[in-house]
């Protein structure tokens, strides 16, 4: 069995674009992080440190707790050293084991075969070891083991997160090309959000940017919203370590009440959805919510950060179409938001430009495939409209 507080490496792994958010995260933790990849960080923790971690990190995917890591150059080679691995003092033995891996070898077109090559060194073992073969698949409900494989070495990981981390639970209704859980709150993060001041968030669609705002307002971790986690089905889990850890992360909430947080959308649906939403993560009384046109959003006269994130023709939308609203949001900018720091999140650079408005800060994230900007704008009294850059 892991021991709770038995160091180890760790890999925390996040989307394109957010690992200096993640680092920053793990810094405000008291971790350091030893390296960090496009899409990950590596440190030393504990399991202890991994309960922590899923409960309170906002912009991490999955959490994973290293168990081997060794030369691969083939198939046969991944699963002799799979099959050396105490998988019987892992996995109960009337358990259910996930298998999910990734990488670049050429050896491989085909990783649905690295899991299956994976998941055979893990129930062979176990039935030599307790003469019993617990059940597997694809669903992430028992023990989730993750394996990297690239450049002729593999690392073997618990992932302590089960389901991804951005997966909170709240968002029962998405709605259209919902923007994910994680990246909404890299977003607000990379504004300097902290809660002290307004967010206003126009065209709010399902409200997750509203959302993720709340919860950091408030301090909330968002890991609380969530009942099942990976490391909850080893053997040997330390249940009352867990429920302490629990309580102690919910004592940290905010004590007064943030600013105000504004959010709005033109159809009274999305404003309805996004409601409900925020009801399912408890944040609901932190938020206005107003079925409006964006350029009619209230926004308060204290300064503040406003986040537009408009469609941009990739996904949804007709990008000629969209050039007038670009051109709206840059005139809300300036008629309404004097003294504020505007955002705009968009995945298409000339509808950007469209803004009319030169930006102090042009900062790139990762929505799936596509690769997308978060435009700032200091809306000082009396901007004039420039071209962008």
């Amino acid at each position: 069995m892991i021991g709770i507080d038995e160091p180890n490496a760790l890999r925390v792994t996040t989307a394109p674009g957010l690992v200096p958010y993640l680092e920053a995260e793990l810094s405000s933790l008291g971790h350091t992080v030893e390296a960090a990849h496009d899409t990950s960080v590596e440190l030393r923790g504990t399991l202890r440190d991994c309960m922590h971690l899923n409960l309170r990190l906002r912009t991490a995917i999955s959490v994973l707790y290293q168990l081997k890591e060794f030369p691969c150059t083939g198939p046969d080679d991944l699963y002799t050293y799979a099959s050396t691995i105490a998988w019987e003092e892992i996995i109960p033995p009337d358990g259910y084991v996930c298998v999910d891996s990734r990488g670049d070898h050429p050896s491989i077109d085909n990783w649905m075969y690295v899991n299956q090559r994976i998941k055979d060194a893990i129930v062979d073992r176990m039935q030599e070891r307790v003469g019993v073969r617990p059940s597997s698949g694809p669903e992430r409900i028992g023990v989730v083991i993750s394996a990297y494989w690239r450049n002729d070495y593999c690392w073997i990981y618990l992932n302590t997160s089960g389901n991804k981390l951005s997966d909170r639970g709240y968002r029962r209704i998405p709605l259209k090309a919902p923007m994910t859980e994680t990246l909404a709150a890299g977003v607000v993060l990379a504004t300097g959000y902290d809660g002290s001041q307004p967010f206003v968030n126009p065209m709010c669609g399902s409200g997750t940017l509203a959302i993720e705002a709340a919860l950091l307002a408030a301090q909330r971790a968002p890991g609380l919203l969530r009942s099942n986690f990976g490391l909850m089905h080893i053997l040997g889990f330390d249940e009352k370590a867990w429920k302490d850890i629990r309580v102690e992360t919910g004592k940290l909430r905010r004590k007064d009440k943030p600013a105000p947080i504004i959010a709005s959308d033109i159809d009274a649906k999305a404003i309805e959805a996004a409601r409900q939403n925020a009801k399912t993560a408890g944040v609901d009384h932190l938020i206005d919510f107003h079925a409006c046109d964006f350029a009619e959003t209230p926004v308060p006269p204290d300064p503040g950060i406003v986040v537009v994130n408009p469609e941009y023709g990739q996904r949804m939308g007709d990008a000629a179409a969209l050039e007038r609203t670009y051109k709206r949001i840059g005139d809300f900018f300036k008629q309404k938001c004097q003294g504020c720091t505007g955002f705009v999140f968009t995945g298409n650079r000339d509808l950007g430009k469209r803004v009319g408005l030169r930006t102090s800060r042009k900062m790139i994230f990762w929505n799936a495939k596509i690769e997308c900007r978060l435009l700032k704008f200091e809306l000082y009294a009396g901007t004039r409209s420039k071209p962008q850059d």
